[in-house]
């Protein structure tokens, strides 16, 4: 929806058309039918209170890096860690499990076995550090504040979300990274004191606005938990909402980010479309690639996401440019729904690029909008529950962990707006496996009509993810052969959302899938 405003509004009308266009998305995103409480059965279990270690197990840094890593860890508190094989240049904290230090010098596989211990019992799992040129070489997961907060987001509110993302327990299945999006930097022409200002200091750099009064405590807070932090801006003059972008300023911007100790940029397009001066491959490629060769000579890992909606077929190119992660697709908030919500068409249209996906490399098919979203116009008002229901939000989950795509919610939170089913949801670790799986492959179609949706995606261990979408108004049986998927002999059916075998086969899988649900099942 940016990109759309982008092209039709001049700069000094934007303020107005993203008002405009962030009231819509608090609508359409919550247009799908309404969900009922019968309809939203939990169907994760919960973890056990022995440890159990989640979320990847192999990770990107480049050489002689600041490194921090919180080792996602369920079962019950307190937990003792330990690290066999870590490099001398890193430390682990055993009671909290957060290594902290530098990367090692030499570039090379580092094999690290990380262990846990309770009164309830042990567990180990293999962590490879891969110290190269090559950042998230699994999709990046965690909490992006633009559904919840949109332009009005604050320093307290990033510090409330990596609280929330502790205590939830979402940060022991693997999300790390808190990410603050539009919103945080001086507003040109803005009637509200804390918004206004000087836009950069005496030497060129960016000045955060007064919702934002000390940027390295907020990161220090951020980090002093295990997480990471993200920021926003934008190639262009301003920012989607109005605010400051990075414009003739790129190299300045890039080491006060930096300085500010960010680990993650998003990168959105925005009002650069009036100075891109023109419409070809080089032109979309431009800024892009002119921030990617300022991160990598920058002394911090920076996952660079492109926001720039998919066009010129950005999937294709985006590794190359300096890119992590790329949205294919325009916003997913303002997707109009069909006969099915916005969430699907964004899904098709992200299966299509599984081909470009891989280590480092990641379609992004925008966040994950269940539980409660926040009003984008008026602020006074609480966040509004999802309409989704129950199995369209299994299905969306299932949609976005087959296609290997980032994990960031935007919903709420907070309590008491993040409840049991929602966390159900996001903290499933079999689920989250399949996200993560260091074959890093994305799940390819084997067959998508109007009625049925099916995703295959291999795994590391030689079994084979897949996923039957009931497109249709009704409950209804699909089935997927081994030939469709290429398979042969005996294979254990897991039920991954129930974490349970549940049968075993010789020729094919099928299952009766409920209206707009899935059978999201794992082939061993």
């Amino acid at each position: 929806m940016r990109i759309f405003w982008a092209s039709l509004m001049k700069i000094q009308f934007r303020q107005a058309a993203i008002q405009i266009v962030s009231m819509l998305a608090a609508v359409v995103c919550l247009a799908a039918a309404p969900a009922t409480v019968s309809d939203q059965v939990i169907l994760t279990p919960q973890p056990p209170l022995a440890p159990r270690i989640n979320g990847p197990k192999v990770y990107g840094a480049r050489p002689g890096h600041p490194f921090l890593y919180r080792i996602p860890c369920t079962g019950q508190r307190s937990i003792e860690f330990s690290a066999a094989g870590l490099p001398q240049s890193l430390k682990l904290d055993r009671q909290t499990g957060i290594i902290t230090g530098r990367t090692p010098e030499r570039r090379g596989d580092y094999r690290v076995t990380l262990r846990a211990r309770n009164s309830k019992g042990s567990t180990s799992r293999l962590f490879k550090i891969v110290v190269g040129d090559t950042l998230a070489l699994t999709p990046p997961m965690g909490w992006n504040d633009w559904y919840t907060h949109y332009d009005r987001v604050t320093d307290k509110l990033l510090r409330q979300a990596a609280d929330a993302m502790v205590a939830s327990g979402m940060a022991d299945y693997g999300y790390q990274y808190v990410n603050i999006d539009d919103g945080w930097m001086v507003k040109p022409g803005a009637k509200d004191a804390q918004l206004g200002g000087e836009p950069r200091d005496s030497t060129g750099a960016i000045r955060p606005n007064g919702r934002f009064p000390n940027m390295r405590a907020m990161t220090d807070y951020i980090h002093s938990k295990g997480l990471k932090a993200g920021l926003y801006t934008s190639p262009g003059p301003l920012t989607c909402a109005g605010f400051t972008g990075t414009y003739q300023h790129e190299e300045i911007d890039a080491r006060k980010f930096t300085e500010w100790g960010f680990d993650f940029l998003k990168y959105d397009w925005c009002s650069y479309e009036s100075v891109a001066g023109g419409k070809t491959l080089e032109d979309y490629q431009k800024p892009y690639k002119l921030m990617g060769r300022m991160l990598k000579d920058l002394d911090r890992d920076m996952v660079l996401n492109l926001c720039q909606y998919g066009m010129s077929d950005v999937w294709k190119w985006g590794g190359e440019v300096g890119g992590h992660s790329w949205r294919t697709t325009g916003d997913l908030g303002l997707e109009k729904d069909t006969r099915l919500p916005g969430f699907y068409s964004i899904g098709f249209q992200n299966a299509l690029h599984a081909e470009d996906a891989g280590p480092g490399r990641w379609n992004d098919p925008d966040y994950i909008l269940i539980g409660s979203v926040g009003n984008a116009f008026r602020s006074e008002e609480p966040p509004q529950p999802t309409t989704l229901t129950g199995d369209e939000q299994y299905s969306y989950m299932s949609m976005w962990a087959l296609m290997a795509a980032p994990l960031f919610f935007s919903g709420d939170l907070r309590m008491p707006y993040v409840d049991d089913f929602t966390l159900n949801i996001l903290c499933n670790a079999e689920v989250i496996d399949v996200d993560q799986d260091p074959l890093a492959k994305q799940a390819r179609i084997v067959r998508h009509t109007d009625d049925e949706f099916v995703l295959a995606k291999p795994l590391e261990d030689g079994s084979l993810a897949i996923g039957l979408f009931n497109l249709t108004e009704s409950p209804r049986p699909i089935t997927v052969t081994w030939q469709d998927l290429g398979l042969e002999g005996k294979r254990r059916v897991r039920d991954i959302w129930q974490q349970k075998n549940i049968a075993t086969t010789t020729d094919q899988y099928s299952a009766t899938v409920n209206r707009h649900g899935v059978s999201l099942v794992r082939l061993i």
